[in-house]
């Protein structure tokens, strides 16, 4: 069956703008809401034949995906195809008793939380609102509408963050018993106000981030979760009742799965075409308005691309990739170098042959792959 299995929808407006985000957000706003979601389901409607009938996954991000205005969300949520993962991310301000029940009964099974700290002193350098009270019982608010599968975003690398803060942070998280944990090393893009203001602090944590990694695998790994992606966690199998609780929507761009992206700045990979919407809000509205397709970049996708990012994206899992699928990319004498050094291994026979990286080289992932790659 053609078509792409997996639908990202991105909702920008955020109450406020923290000041390490390069995402693409609209602050406040809130008479656009309605519109912006009504356009929404137009382009919906217009990439339509782009999707497969039977829709895997379903990612509402952001942005703050429930700050939009009640009314906005939920006709949104109800209009959407029906998918057997169906995620929406949430800041934890806006995570009320009554908005948890809502996405329940919005047909919502995921929600990704997001906490990023548990420390006052660092949720402030990180311009973050919700204080961990907040976030606790936004946590709770979820359980009690019966959401059985949460995730929670954490941040290491943060400026004035100490090696006990993240034990700290960890502790914190698992007291919770979440289903899921993404842990991700903060990343300041150069000439924002963020890295003005901690610049020097920025440059020491760098130098820190394969040491909070490991401490980050050691103590997640001790409390039986799994170490399926470079920065995501999930509980074993064993303690969740046999369900895999990886989520499937990021595993389909890891594995290099087809994707239609909805709503500004937002991206599509379908086939051997890629396309990016324009990130301003006004013309995408009108445009859709007037049942046209949004103003995009449109980026031709050859084999050799494809392969390429198959292989950078995959050797981030905890699987080994057949090595047919992404030999094309790979460097035969960096492979064989990367081997010596005992940070990727190959197994199997010719025809069935296998690549992934060693325990060692998953720490230094980014860079083993950048090499291995030609």
């Amino acid at each position: 069956m053609s078509g792409a299995r997996h639908l990202y929808v991105h909702l920008p407006f955020c109450a406020y703008r923290c000041g390490y985000c390069d995402f693409v957000t609209v602050v406040g706003r809130r008479g656009d809401h309605g519109a912006y979601a009504a356009a929404l389901l137009i382009e919906l409607d217009l990439e339509r034949p782009s999707l497969a009938d039977n829709v895997e996954t379903v990612f509402l991000g952001g942005g703050t995906p429930t700050f939009l205005e009640p009314e906005a969300l939920t006709g949104l949520l109800e209009a959407l195809p029906a998918a057997a993962e169906l995620t929406v991310e949430a800041n934890p301000e806006t995570v009320t008793q009554a908005l948890a029940g809502g996405l329940r009964r919005d047909g919502v099974n995921r929600v990704s939380l997001g906490a990023q700290s548990f420390q006052p002193h660092l949720l402030e350098v990180l311009e973050r609102r919700a204080s961990p009270d907040v976030v606790r019982r936004a946590f709770y608010h979820l359980r009690d509408a019966q959401f059985d599968n949460i995730s929670l975003d954490l941040i290491y690398g943060i400026p004035g963050q100490s090696a006990a803060d993240l034990e700290r942070d960890l502790e914190a998280a698992l007291e919770l018993e979440p289903e899921h944990l993404s842990m991700y090393e903060l990343e300041a893009k150069p000439g924002t106000r963020f890295t003005h203001a901690h610049g020097e602090e920025l440059a020491r944590q760098a130098e820190a981030m394969e040491d909070y990694l490991e401490r980050v695998v050691d103590v997640l790994r001790s409390a039986d979760y799994r170490w399926y992606e470079t920065a995501n966690f999930c509980l074993e199998a064993g303690r969740a009742g046999g369900r895999d609780l990886r989520s499937r929507h990021n595993l389909a761009y890891w594995r290099g799965r087809d994707y239609l992206g909805l709503g500004i700045g937002a991206v599509s990979t379908i086939g051997d075409r890629r396309w990016r919407n324009a990130p301003r809000l006004r013309p995408y509205v009108e445009a859709l308005g007037a049942g046209q397709s949004p103003p995009r970049e449109l980026e031709p996708l050859s084999p050799e691309i494809r392969v390429r990012e198959r292989a950078m994206l995959g050797l981030r899992l905890d699987q080994p990739l057949a090595l047919a699928s992404v030999d094309a990319a790979l460097d035969e004498q960096a492979l064989t170098r990367l081997e010596g050094l005992a940070l990727v291994e190959r197994r199997g026979n010719a025809g069935r042959a296998t690549i992934a990286l060693t325990e060692r080289g998953r720490f230094v992932g980014d860079a083993v792959a950048a090499e291995l790659i030609a």
